[in-house]
């Protein structure tokens, strides 16, 4: 199944005033060596094979806005030329049609006025595998996906901003540490530590942000003592209580479906690690 990595984009030239012609850009859409917000890693030489299958059909790679493939107009144009540099992946591509696609003209004007820094492609990876290390600094989690080497390569394309909010980096990671785990992979201390904490924080928003009727009921108290208040004796909560925890529900932010996926999948992993 494809999948699409964002990174921001070093736009070299755009256009004729940068020795282009018109609608024409040259910038780096990966960088090697960086570990980048999912984690992953892209080695050097890792294009080298989608890039020559690319230059063999005799075809152009497409220049996608947004990865919007089901509208015809985000098919803005095309890579005239790309290849590996010690830097990254470098292309020179060219904005199309734009007399007759407003999307094209539209980016286009983006691009130029450098209000887009982001680019991404689509791919599908050949070879790649995890690696361990101890440089926390450039690598906290311990580790890092290497890309080897991609098997596919679909379409190159700016894009406003990348989905890497650290909510829903937390839910890939999480998911992909359960996906490991389930491999035999052993989960390292830190990335425990690292997974309880964000689990247990979006665990206290969820509960405060659940109405009281939908929270699991109490199983009815043993008999007070004597002497015992009428709270205890019902097991219901004071008033006050009771607006409190209404209020708070009120103020926590509403949680988005990584918020979510990220709560779950750290659920399923400490399970996992508790049970062995």
């Amino acid at each position: 199944m494809p999948r699409t990595k964002e990174c921001t984009a070093k736009i070299k030239a755009v256009g004729p005033a940068d020795g282009l012609a018109e609608g024409e850009f040259v910038a780096i859409v990966s960088v090697f060596g960086n570990e980048d917000s999912m984690g992953d890693v892209v080695r050097y030489g890792a294009f080298g094979q989608v890039l020559a299958e690319w230059k063999a059909s005799g075809d152009p790679i497409p220049v996608v806005w947004s990865h919007k493939w089901s509208d015809p107009f985000a098919h803005i144009g095309v890579t005239v030329e790309s290849e590996e540099i010690p830097e990254g992946l470098k292309i020179r591509g060219r904005i199309e049609d734009m007399d007759t696609n407003p999307t094209a003209r539209h980016v286009h004007g983006l691009l130029k006025g450098r209000r887009i820094k982001q680019f991404s492609f689509a791919y599908e990876v050949g070879e790649g595998g995890w690696v361990q290390t101890d440089d926390l600094e450039k690598h906290p989690w311990g580790e890092y996906y290497e890309i080897r080497r991609f098997s596919k390569l679909f379409e190159v394309g700016p894009c406003l901003v990348g989905a890497n909010q650290q909510t829903e980096l937390l839910a890939a990671k999480a998911a992909d540490l359960v996906r490991g785990a389930k491999a035999g992979r052993v989960l390292s201390q830190s990335n425990y530590d690292a997974l309880s904490a964000a689990h247990a924080s979006i665990g206290d928003v969820l509960a405060a942000a659940t109405p009281e009727k939908n929270r699991p009921q109490k199983t009815s108290p043993p008999a007070p003592a004597a002497g015992g208040t009428p709270e205890q004796e019902t097991g219901q909560q004071p008033p006050e209580e009771t607006a409190a925890a209404h209020e708070a529900a009120a103020k926590s932010p509403a949680l988005t479906p990584a918020q979510v996926a990220a709560w779950v999948t750290t659920q399923e992993l400490m399970t996992m690690r508790s049970t062995g």
